[in-house]
């Protein structure tokens, strides 16, 4: 496993990475997983279709920690641990919510416009998003994550298996995919709220 930072804020990093936490087969159940996602995804509980267009395209689906998934939830929770407690240590409790499985398809441009993940449930604070890419970069153009940083965004970079975690008050995009479809699971660890 490696993992590494990004060479850009000298104090909190806008984003670092994690790669190697699962393997080829582990990546395929996933997604797998997320090529059925089959829930039109919201934003902020929902709104009407024509302006959700304009912000968010894809599907979703939700996974809980159960039998089945909690070696998920423990391989992610370790690779999640080990950046936050080297770059941010930020207080975390652990997931205060599902995991999301998210399919971003060509036929409808899937994309998710800039935005920061501090929603959730109402008791839950979230500190910490992590993207695992579950697409090999050469099955899709365009659906690049992006983080913005002082002004200028950046592109995470594309790897099958790569975590992405940054702060999730952090401002992100996924740009419009154009070709194929991209495949992505998507985290949150919570704790108390900042002070």
């Amino acid at each position: 496993m490696q993992y590494m930072l990004t060479p850009y804020a000298e104090t909190v990093e806008p984003f670092v990475w994690w790669e190697g936490a699962f393997n080829d087969q582990e990546l395929n159940w996933l997604q797998e997983r997320a090529i059925k996602a089959d829930q039109r995804a919201q934003v902020g509980g929902g709104s009407d279709p024509e302006h959700l267009a304009k912000i968010r395209r894809s599907h979703v689906s939700w996974m809980d920690c159960n039998q089945e998934t909690e070696w998920v939830f423990r391989k992610l929770a370790h690779a999640i641990s080990s950046l936050n407690s080297q770059f941010y240590r930020f207080d975390l409790t652990g997931f205060g919510e599902a995991l999301q499985l998210t399919n971003y398809d060509q036929s409808e441009n899937g994309m998710y416009g800039w935005h920061q993940d501090y929603g959730g449930k109402r008791d839950v604070s979230r500190k910490l998003s992590a993207v695992l890419q579950l697409t090999d970069p050469a099955q899709y153009e365009g659906g690049n994550l992006q983080v913005m940083t002082s002004g200028n965004p950046m592109n995470v970079r594309k790897q099958r298996g790569l975590i992405a975690v940054f702060p999730s008050y952090t401002l992100h995009q996924v740009t419009p995919v154009t070709q194929g479809s991209r495949q992505s699971l998507v985290a949150w660890l919570s704790g108390p709220a900042f002070r």
